[in-house]
């Protein structure tokens, strides 16, 4: 009989481009391939260090002289509803959520293109066609859903989140909805209605991508209670945004081969730095 040892992946990063978020940074990823059998463990295991899934690829923000994107989530237990939020709830009680698999329809990819028109249109995914549509649905390596949000009187597609499923939370990988009904929060709705999901199936957190301070783009994350953001190699809990505006500051960055050392793989070894 045989025995192989298993392989520990091999990270790289990005060349530098412009930061979507702060102007006049540049930004670098580091990056590792999601395949194989071991694709799940993988994803729940770097999830927990501030890792995103794109497709079959794990990212995490790994710039020289800024440390201001934190991924974020929250804690379901900790999670109470603003005012405002359980307005939202009730404006869109009228919604009904249907999780299926990870396949595109071309309805999905008509609200897509609104959407981006509207809100993005000069965003990195602004040319994404049909084809790169469907790519970033159904190319995953580990459990996913798509979660939509119809009328219940017409059906109508309303909004659309693709969502992986963790070993300990749900995490929202990207998420749309219509522009025309910006008055009725969907994109809160949306997030209220994942700390549902997650406590609905036993799950403490709601992963929610990544919250940068100072970044108009991304400050709605923090007005989620129960929220956690990923510093210094350990969750913390937000109670302050303020707190971590220092974390565009140059010298709090790691330099790119200690940030690989301290990245731990799901049986619990520790990666060299080597590995970059």
């Amino acid at each position: 009989m045989r025995h192989t040892l298993p392989i520990a992946p091999q990270f790289y990063v990005t060349a530098p481009q412009p930061c979507p978020y702060l102007p006049g940074r540049m930004e670098r990823k580091l990056f590792t391939a999601l395949q194989g059998e071991g694709a799940q463990r993988l994803n729940d295991g770097l999830s927990k260090q501030g890792f995103r899934r794109s497709q079959n690829v794990l990212y995490r923000p790994s710039c020289a002289d800024c440390a201001a994107c934190l991924s974020a989530r929250i804690n379901v237990a900790e999670f109470t509803a603003s005012k405002g939020q359980r307005r939202t709830l009730r404006r869109n009680a009228a919604l009904k959520r249907r999780a299926t698999s990870p396949w595109a329809t071309e309805e999905q990819y008509s609200l897509f293109r609104r959407y981006l028109e509207s809100r993005h249109a000069t965003g990195g995914m602004a040319d994404m066609d049909t084809f790169e549509f469907a790519a970033m649905v159904e190319e995953t390596p580990i459990r996913t859903r798509v979660v939509e949000y119809t009328e219940a009187e017409t059906g109508a597609l309303t909004a659309v989140c693709l969502t992986d499923i963790l070993d300990d939370g749900v995490s929202m990988v990207y998420s749309f909805y219509d522009p025309d009904r910006s008055s009725e929060s969907l994109g809160t709705y949306v997030i209220l209605d994942h700390v549902a999901i997650a406590r609905e199936n036993g799950l403490p957190y709601v992963y929610l991508g990544y919250w940068v301070p100072g970044s108009p783009k991304m400050g709605y994350k923090a007005a989620f209670s129960g929220l956690e953001v990923y510093v210094g190699n350990r969750w913390q809990k937000m109670r302050d945004p303020e707190e971590f505006r220092a974390q565009a500051h140059p010298l709090v960055n790691d330099p790119i081969s200690e940030q690989v050392a301290n990245i731990s793989l799901p049986d619990g070894r520790p990666l060299r730095a080597r590995s970059v």
